[in-house]
């Protein structure tokens, strides 16, 4: 029998601060097989950890390959071995919410084919992340900065700007020209570009993104103007040969600067902290999330939302949030990478930090039927977290519902001003069509 808190739990609508979804057209014109529904997501690390065959890892995301048995099968030692993990529970919820497998075999998965191809006509994607995942909206990054009102959900789908480029210390400056008309030729174009971004997408964005730590340190220094105006140069003029001491200074003041316009246009700073995608590469030094004390210090009007747990350095991450008022604690992706460490991360959250600061879900996905199995594994895992709250008289019932209904919706509410970021996608989408 379900208690009052899991009922509430599983019955609740939640926000989505995460994910990396493919657009509607591309889902109904060119979507994933059955296998890639399955698969196509964090898994993969996963088997290729368990000794699965890269190449059979390859093969069993290849839909050009119609031998569904054969590329299951290659893979199937190393999903007996994986099944347990975190990102193998997804997979398993996959499986069985979307297509009624209860077992991954060759023979159920050739079975489910017809669920399969059903699920990719026009607004299946919206019912699959609406009405049957339960999802009051979804943040998308989509590696770009263009943040447009979406015809597929103009409630629904929200973007973030991508500002990962120019973290990197590797603005794109012809999409940029592009983009904005402006040719960067010097520091002062470049702040002038960056300035047209903002007043050009953060209209619709829901906030600014970037996972720069995948490819160098999250420590931030401040930097000068003549250092970023000497590294820009450099980067123009011949960015080869630009050193990693250069890309670091123009980086460092590129982030600063998407720091201040995102603060002006009220806009939530989001960054990739911690546990990296993939296998066999993760430099643990550039990932802990302390690393980005003197930003958080430096800019105290600013909304950072820090993700992933900063998995494994979770209490660098807990002491951030208690320390400083600007800092949001997101718990995307951190549900599958590690669930046991996630609720626990949650309990100690609970006992240090205040409560308005915490986001329960966001998928990190790139297809809605792996947004919806993991907002089930993010459902299940937060009620067994907080009813071990209740049952061991930390929390009454009564408080620990208060508290879901916090972290699921009313938190993400608050900090990204959704119902006012609603109202200016669809004065946007009025003035185009009536532009049209």
């Amino acid at each position: 029998m379900s208690t009052d808190l899991q009922s509430f739990i599983q019955q609740t609508s939640l926000c989505d601060t995460h994910e990396h979804l493919q657009s509607e057209r591309r889902y109904v014109e060119d979507g994933p097989d059955l296998l890639q529904s399955l698969f196509d997501n964090y898994v993969t690390a996963d088997l290729v950890v368990a000794g699965a065959a890269p190449a059979a890892v390859t093969s069993l995301l290849d839909k050009t390959n119609t031998d569904v048995r054969a590329r299951f099968q290659a893979i199937a030692p190393a999903w007996h071995a994986v099944r347990h993990t975190g990102y193998g529970e997804a997979v398993q919820l996959i499986a069985q919410q979307v297509y009624g497998i209860e077992e991954l075999t060759a023979e159920s998965i050739e079975a489910a084919q017809p669920t399969h191809a059903a699920l990719l006509g026009p607004g299946q994607r919206l019912t699959l992340l609406r009405e049957r995942a339960g999802l009051d909206h979804v943040q998308i990054d989509n590696f770009n900065r263009i943040c447009c009102p979406d015809p597929a959900g103009l409630d629904f789908f929200l973007y973030d700007i991508s500002w990962v480029n120019f973290c990197n210390g590797e603005p794109d400056v012809d999409a940029i020209a592009d983009e904005t008309g402006i040719t960067i030729r010097d520091l002062t174009t470049l702040r002038t570009a960056m300035a047209a971004i903002f007043e050009q997408q953060a209209p619709c964005a829901v906030a600014v993104k970037s996972q720069h730590a995948y490819s160098r340190t999250l420590l931030w220094q401040e930097r000068s103007d003549e250092e970023a105006a000497q590294a820009l140069a450099h980067y123009l003029n011949e960015p080869a040969a630009m050193t990693g001491a250069e890309r670091l200074a123009l980086g460092d003041w590129c982030l600063a600067r998407g720091v201040e316009l995102a603060t002006e246009h009220n806009l939530p700073f989001k960054i990739h902290t911690g546990y990296y995608a993939g296998h066999s590469r993760m430099p643990t030094d550039y990932i802990r999330a302390g690393h980005l004390a003197r930003l958080l210090a430096k800019y105290p009007a600013a909304r950072f939302v820090l993700m992933h747990t900063a998995y494994p350095y979770g209490n660098e991450l807990i002491a951030l949030a208690k320390h400083y008022p600007n800092v949001y604690v997101d718990l995307c992706w951190a549900w599958s990478i590690d669930p046991y460490s996630t609720s626990d991360f949650v309990r100690r959250y609970i006992h240090a930090v205040p409560a308005n600061k915490l986001f329960v879900f966001g998928g990190d996905t790139t297809w809605p039927t792996a947004a919806l199995a993991y907002t089930a594994q993010t459902r299940h895992w937060l009620a067994r977290t907080l009813q071990a709250e209740v049952d061991d008289a930390l929390l009454s019932e009564p408080t620990a519902i208060a508290l879901a209904e916090r972290f699921m919706r009313t938190n993400q509410y608050e900090c990204f001003q959704i119902d006012e970021k609603r109202r200016q996608i669809r004065d946007v989408a009025d003035r185009q069509t009536q532009t049209a």
